[in-house]
């Protein structure tokens, strides 16, 4: 079975189509600025290059058809016709406590996720214009929606409930959810896979490292515990988003500044993070190269980075009673070379040891704990649209 894999943003539109029989990427790409002037579409088929076509995209629907066109297409499509894509997987951010697993989408799913827009304003109404638009020009396929949020449904109350009065948690169910939950759950299934050890009877802590950034514990095969909250500001320090804070600090720089409460979010959310820490760039990249240079600011931001990255292995360490496995995962996780082992020197307490020389991959899949290492720890690129694919196999065959 082809399955398409859609990943919809308010002006983004990420693609896959894979083969789930041998799991085989047979085309992918983005459509950029949506319903923006100068909107195109990149499109690569397996083996082939990199085709970019400006194109007028004034709705996801529009973008939409330009993939479907795009598959088809005589000289660089993968497939003979749209009969051939037997499903979608649809990417969802936010299903509160409706949905602890994926789901077939019906109008009655689609109304269930639209009741949980005020906890993802932003994600949740793009994602259901992306199902809609999927709807509407591939009536009869199969559509699955797949929650960054229901891998962490199997948190305790222990670890999700927030020091508020109870009552918003009954009334507005404010409460951790966590994200990322496609990532956490692939990398751990496939860090037990390399193991060699069944996957509910391990203690594994996955570190998914990209501008957006969390800590997750997976204990026998559930998520117990995750960095982010009722939103993806909570936990580490992020690319712009200030992670945890005091909330009087935001109070004091109101007052001193005169920012209201929407000035306030812009700035832990877009302005914040190592962007605001360093004045450099949200950008690891960069903050290296100025830390490499003796840049104090990169030095700093980067120091900070790392140490709560530490912090939270330490938190999730002892919530667990212990840890097998420690994984690195997502763009700086599969890339920071330097990023791993600073974060890991902070470790020895539980006997773990790298390889310096194993340490040195980038974006390949890999064991880079010493021989003599008491905990395994892993680089291991994250596949989200894969586990997005499988998920929908698994619910439609």
């Amino acid at each position: 079975m082809n399955v398409l894999v859609i990943n919809c943003g308010s002006s983004s539109l990420k693609f896959q189509l894979i083969n789930s029989d041998t799991e085989a990427v047979l085309a992918k790409g983005l459509c950029e600025r949506i319903g923006i002037e100068g909107s195109r579409i990149v499109y690569q088929p397996a083996g082939g290059e990199k085709e970019t076509t400006e194109s007028p995209m004034p709705s996801h629907t529009q973008a939409i058809q330009l993939v479907l066109d795009a598959l088809v297409n005589e000289k660089s499509g993968v497939i003979g016709s749209l009969g051939e894509i037997g499903a979608v997987g649809h990417r969802l951010v936010h299903g509160g406590e409706k949905f602890a697993s994926s789901t077939i989408i019906t109008d009655e799913v689609i109304a269930a996720v639209e009741s949980c827009n005020d906890l993802a304003p932003l994600h949740n109404p793009a994602n259901l214009i992306g199902v809609r638009a999927c709807q509407e020009l591939m009536p009869g396929v199969p559509m699955v929606g797949v929650f960054d949020t229901a891998f962490h449904q199997t948190m305790p109350e222990k670890a999700y409930l927030y020091g508020l009065p109870y009552e918003y948690y009954e009334k507005y169910a404010v409460r951790r959810y966590g994200f990322h939950g496609t990532s956490h759950s692939y990398v751990s299934k496939r860090a037990a896979e390399l193991v060699g050890k069944p996957y509910d009877s391990l203690k594994i802590i996955v570190c998914h490292l990209g501008n957006g950034a969390s800590v997750c514990a997976v204990k026998d095969g559930k998520s117990v515990d995750t960095s982010m909250g009722l939103t993806p500001l909570e936990g580490l320090i992020m690319g712009t988003r200030s992670g945890d804070v005091d909330p009087g600090a935001l109070e004091l720089i109101a007052k001193k500044e005169g920012m209201s409460f929407e000035d306030i979010m812009t700035m832990v959310n877009k302005k914040s993070g190592v962007q605001g820490m360093s004045g450099i760039s949200s950008d690891f990249r960069d903050l290296e190269d100025a830390a490499d240079k003796g840049d104090q600011a990169g030095i700093r931001t980067l120091e900070a980075f790392n140490y709560r990255v530490a912090k939270y292995i330490g938190a999730y360490t002892a919530a667990m009673n212990g840890v097998d496995v420690i994984c690195f995962t997502a763009g700086i996780g599969e890339n920071g070379v330097s990023t791993r082992a600073d974060i890991c020197a902070y470790l020895g307490y539980l006997g773990v040891e790298i390889d310096g020389e194993a340490n040195r991959v980038r974006g390949e899949e890999r064991e880079i704990s010493a021989p003599g290492s008491k905990v395994k720890v892993y680089c291991l690129p994250t596949n989200e649209e894969l586990a997005i694919a499988r998920e929908t196999v698994a619910l439609v065959k």
